[in-house]
């Protein structure tokens, strides 16, 4: 992914230097002066937001593994929506930091909840909530957020590191959500929820 970026800047460092030149042999053509300062700060205005974008509101996430078949694919690239990581809520797609990795999961406990799964179904606080997102069987287990809690599944069951294994997640390990793919072109648009 890095690639892109180092090839961008080559691209516009080369596209800059000629148009510098261009400029700069035109306005000697007419005894004008050329400001080389007022030209650079534009395009560093330009790259200072493109870094801040993507620092603090928007990033794309590419998806490694089967863990969210078949939801999310391994290879799809995502857009994580950073300004979201306070307002999670329960299905939302998360993407969290786990041992210097990034792991997309689903969101499927809050805070101060009891979670189980017992039969094939979900409890949270003893009440049955449909889960739709589950592919596989998921073997029987109860657990409790605490607060700032979240429990995390992954869609494919059988083949998922998760809250299961990782215990829950605190909110801080939140990078934020992602429900859009923008690669493969042919599935660009909204996740289904």
């Amino acid at each position: 992914m890095y690639w892109i970026f180092i090839l961008v800047a080559v691209i516009f460092v080369i596209y800059l230097i000629k148009r510098i030149v261009s400029r700069d042999e035109d306005n000697l053509k007419n005894g004008g002066k050329f400001d080389i300062a007022r030209e650079i700060m534009g395009y560093v205005a330009i790259i200072v937001v493109i870094v801040l974008i993507r620092t603090f509101v928007v990033t794309p996430i590419k998806v490694n593994g089967d863990s969210m078949n078949d939801t999310l694919y391994d290879g799809e690239i995502m857009l994580l929506k950073k300004y979201e990581k306070d307002d999670v809520k329960r299905f939302d797609i998360v993407v969290l930091d786990y041992n210097n990795e990034k792991l997309i999961k689903r969101i499927v406990g809050m805070p101060k909840e009891d979670i189980e799964y017992k039969d094939g179904e979900l409890l949270i606080n003893g009440e049955v909530i449909a889960d739709d997102y589950g592919k596989g069987d998921t073997e029987d287990f109860v657990d409790y957020c605490g607060e700032d809690e979240y429990f995390v599944l992954g869609d494919n069951r059988e083949n998922s590191v998760d809250s299961r294994m990782i215990g829950c997640i605190s909110v801080e390990d939140i990078d934020g959500t992602s429900d859009f793919i923008i690669y493969p072109f042919n599935k660009w648009g909204k996740v289904n929820k």
